[in-house]
């Protein structure tokens, strides 16, 4: 089975997230937080930065590993890794995505979420709850 590593970003602002909505591929309309692809010779902090500012147009500050998740989808097995960070410029840009929403420990379950993505859910409600 094909394997693709993965970085997101789980962007903090007081006691809301951001959320983003797929606008292509199998999972078009499905949310999930933003990142990518590990590109070879990246950390996963530079990974995550970078695809930050392709997708966002927005600077981040990483302030912790959250969690690494394992998801079996139909066609290949995903490597998650979940960075609580926080912005360090003012104002995104959608450059690939929908939609985007603020959620508060409440709504991020009212989305229909990447399986991989809502794996961590009940962890950033914690983290939103602190």
């Amino acid at each position: 089975m094909k394997h693709i590593e993965v970085v997101a970003a789980v962007i903090r602002q007081g006691d809301h997230i951001f959320a983003t909505q797929r606008g292509y591929g199998d999972f078009k309309d499905w949310w999930e937080f933003p990142g990518g692809k590990i590109e070879p010779g990246e950390s996963r902090e530079e990974a995550l930065a970078r695809e930050i500012r392709e997708e966002l147009s927005a600077e981040i500050r990483i302030e912790k590993h959250l969690k690494t998740v394992e998801w079996d989808y139909p066609a290949f097995h995903l490597t998650l890794h979940c960075f609580m960070c926080s912005l360090a410029t003012e104002g995104m840009h959608l450059n690939e995505h929908e939609a985007a929403r603020w959620l508060d420990k409440k709504s991020i379950y009212s989305l229909k979420w990447l399986p991989a993505d809502e794996d961590i859910l009940p962890l950033i409600a914690e983290e939103l709850a602190r």
